[in-house]
């Protein structure tokens, strides 16, 4: 098939995996059919915004932040979540943006982050054998709501919309304004969860030189609050794996430039079980002129990598394809340097972002963790692999949240095996809690400090 011949409905005629086996396909079409009417939730303009950004993240312009959720509960469409997990970003942003003296481009992995794959569609529980959970928008966690339910694409579309309306609206309202005193909140930063005294001063450099950076500009004027510049208000853009095609298709329409957009979201990614270069979700992404992103991990040969790149970008757009790279601490070095080698023998000029999060998942006192050491390992190693092939990692994918969770180990409050029951609330993969993840961004500032601010502007 050629780019011409492509159709929101192509995937079709493909092999399809993690599909979702629905009973009653009548139901399923009537759902299908109104969320074909419904209004988009993003604008085609926005997603050009998006490309022109991430272009610049490909060129060492500037750096990519991806947070949020591994897989997101219609539950989380809450105020006092969506503005958590929006702090908490904005927050690290922060960090970002003084320790490597760059402009940051920022995704949240929510408004759509709804479904999960799965290694099985069912299994079986005392017993008994039910449907896997696989997410709030195909079916519910309690065993009497395992049954695939074509409502749940609808309730998926409201509380996504919900969710980015309020984003919308707080960035609008000044939530993100430098001025505004519960947002960034740099005076709460009192480092007081930081149980290292060696790590806590370092983190205090940090913070003192922040305060120091915004006292001068306010001591000059260029953070005169009336003036409309990047100190009033930031871009957030949404992201979701586009794992459910027959959803995915509902929002795919062509823009004013004649090209297919996705207008259920701004960024979407093939997930590592999904991206068969002959599969459908790889024929679906290839027709979108939004950015994608592919997840690259130790089963990904350097070929095949190559290969995707060829599908999906053809045209070579800089920028168009984000890496985003999950291999494990103890596996980086093995798997990176080829595939960095790979791209580089090509004409494609992709976003290098690293993922410290999913190669580094265990099992500890029978509940799945990740220990914060494997992770800043990791997104280290990523940094100097890079630099060590004539390369640039621009970006970091993390699952995160602005609540304080207790689901990963160490981090700067040494939280301990022991301390996992005590907050632990995620239904799929644990997630980095709010300081774990400023700690995330103070490894990285702390990085670009070493390397004399590797980013160029």
């Amino acid at each position: 098939m050629t780019a011409s011949d492509w159709q929101p409905d192509s995937w079709k005629s493909k092999k399809i995996v993690q599909d979702v086996v629905y009973e009653d396909q009548g139901h399923l079409g009537k759902v299908l059919g109104k969320l074909n009417r419904l209004p988009p939730l993003v604008s085609e303009n926005e997603i050009r915004k998006l490309k022109k950004q991430l272009a610049e993240v490909a060129e060492n312009k500037r750096f990519l932040l991806q947070g949020g959720d591994c897989a997101e509960l219609f539950d989380y469409c809450a105020q006092g979540q969506i503005e958590a997990k929006l702090k908490v970003l904005l927050q690290m942003s922060l960090i970002l943006v003084w320790g490597g003296r760059t402009s940051v481009v920022r995704i949240a992995r929510m408004a759509g982050q709804y479904a999960k794959p799965r290694s099985k569609p069912m299994e079986t529980i005392n017993g008994v054998e039910y449907h896997a959970f696989r997410g709030d928008n195909v079916n519910g966690n309690e065993l009497d709501e395992r049954k695939p339910d074509p409502e749940r694409l609808l309730g998926a579309y409201f509380h996504s919309a919900a969710t980015i309306n309020y984003v919308r609206t707080l960035l609008a309202s000044g939530f993100a304004d430098l001025h505004h005193p519960d947002s960034w909140n740099l005076e709460a930063w009192d480092l007081a969860h930081v149980r290292n005294p060696q790590i806590r001063k370092e983190y205090q450099a940090i913070v003192d030189r922040l305060h120091d950076a915004l006292d001068f500009m306010k001591t000059i004027g260029a953070d005169d609050e009336h003036n409309d510049t990047a100190m009033n208000s930031v871009d957030m853009f949404m992201s979701h794996e586009g794992l459910l095609l027959e959803y995915e298709q509902q929002f795919t329409q062509k823009g004013s430039d004649n090209k297919f957009y996705n207008l259920g979201t701004h960024f979407l990614w093939i997930g590592d079980r999904t991206r068969q270069l002959d599969g459908a979700h790889v024929e679906y992404f290839r027709g979108l002129a939004n950015p994608v992103g592919v997840k690259v991990g130790p089963s990904m040969e350097p070929a095949e990598l190559v290969r995707i790149l060829d599908i999906l970008d053809p045209d070579f757009e800089t920028g168009k394809i984000t890496l985003i790279t999950r291999y494990g601490h103890d596996k980086i070095d093995k798997y990176l340097p080829g595939h960095i080698q790979a791209v580089k023998s090509t004409k494609h000029k992709v976003v290098w972002c690293c993922d410290p999060m999913h190669g580094n998942t265990e099992t500890v006192n029978g509940l799945k963790t990740r220990r914060f050491d494997n992770i800043a390992a990791e997104l280290g190693r990523a940094f100097r692999i890079h630099a060590q092939n004539e390369s640039q990692l621009g970006g970091v994918h993390c699952e995160l949240t602005g609540d304080r969770v207790t689901e990963a180990i160490g981090g700067s409050m040494e939280l301990s095996a022991d301390d996992l029951s005590t907050n632990y609330q995620t239904f799929c993969d644990p997630r980095l809690n709010y300081e774990q993840s400023l700690d995330i961004a103070f490894s990285i500032a702390k990085f670009f400090q070493e390397q004399r601010s590797p980013i160029r502007l």
